[in-house]
């Protein structure tokens, strides 16, 4: 684990597993999350070959939250500034749900530095039709406001691990949300509002993959059909009674769509 000043009042934390490796993955976490909420995929990528960088996102997990707005177009930036200090000129760039944001702005923002794209539970405009979806985000953020982020961890995880052989989950998921930082995360959901790439995905060249859990309750899978159908030559795949979390809901099944896309 290292971490890199980017700027004044920014240190992302970072984990490189298998420095020797290639090519190299990008493993961009969800809101709220760090970057250790992937450790069930690095075996398996290790085991492939690849070299593996997972950062902690600013406000996130063991990064610092410089004053300001936070968004997924300056965490685009972030990672670019974190692959220049590494002198890393392109990788494969893997996201779920706020992590998809990111790299999908990272993709039009620089194109020549994405060898492929894989975007997990995750969209390029956030319009859910249901109102269930709505009050999801505004109960979030209002008890981000109101009570803290202890009690909004705890809605979180209950909403994505609603099931009594789930707790362990539940508990590994809340001890990574209580670190985010509150200023951070609230900048974050607020910027969710006015995140819309939807009218550039033509733009996107590299290969894409879409992984959809078929169950997930906060992304809609129609959001995620439709960013897949409006990337150019992107590929679908649903991973059946998976939610939002399906990386660690279904570790076996996501892994084998992520390595035989890599691949």
């Amino acid at each position: 684990m290292a971490t890199l000043d980017l700027e004044p009042g920014l240190s992302l934390h970072y984990s490189d597993l298998n420095p020797g490796g290639t090519p190299i993955v990008i493993l961009l976490h969800g809101l709220g999350a760090t970057g250790d909420s992937w450790q069930l995929q690095f075996p398996a990528l290790i085991e492939s070959g690849f070299r593996i960088i997972t950062p902690d996102m600013r406000g996130f997990g063991k990064s610092t939250y410089p004053e300001g707005p936070n968004s997924p177009q300056i965490m685009a930036e972030d990672v670019a500034k974190l692959l220049n200090r590494l002198e890393i000129t392109s990788a494969y760039l893997v996201g779920i749900s706020m992590g998809g944001t990111i790299a999908l702005q990272f993709a039009l923002n620089h194109p020549s530095m994405v060898d492929s794209l894989l975007l997990v539970n995750t969209f390029a405009s956030l319009r859910p039709r249901k109102i269930s979806y709505w009050l999801f985000y505004s109960i979030r953020l209002l008890l981000i406001q109101v009570l803290g982020i202890p009690h909004q961890a705890r809605f979180v995880v209950n909403r994505l691990f609603p099931d009594p052989e789930q707790e362990f989950l539940r508990e590994s998921f809340y001890k990574q949300i209580i670190q985010a930082n509150p200023a951070g995360y609230r900048s974050t959901i607020k910027s969710f509002v006015n995140f819309n790439v939807s009218d550039r995905l033509y733009e996107i060249q590299s290969p894409t993959l879409v992984v959809t859990g078929d169950k997930d309750t906060v992304v809609p899978p129609k959001t995620q059909q439709e960013l897949a159908e409006n990337i150019p030559n992107a590929n679908l795949v649903v991973i059946n009674n998976a939610g939002h979390a399906v990386i660690v809901e279904k570790p076996e099944e996501f892994n084998h769509a992520m390595l035989a896309f890599l691949h």
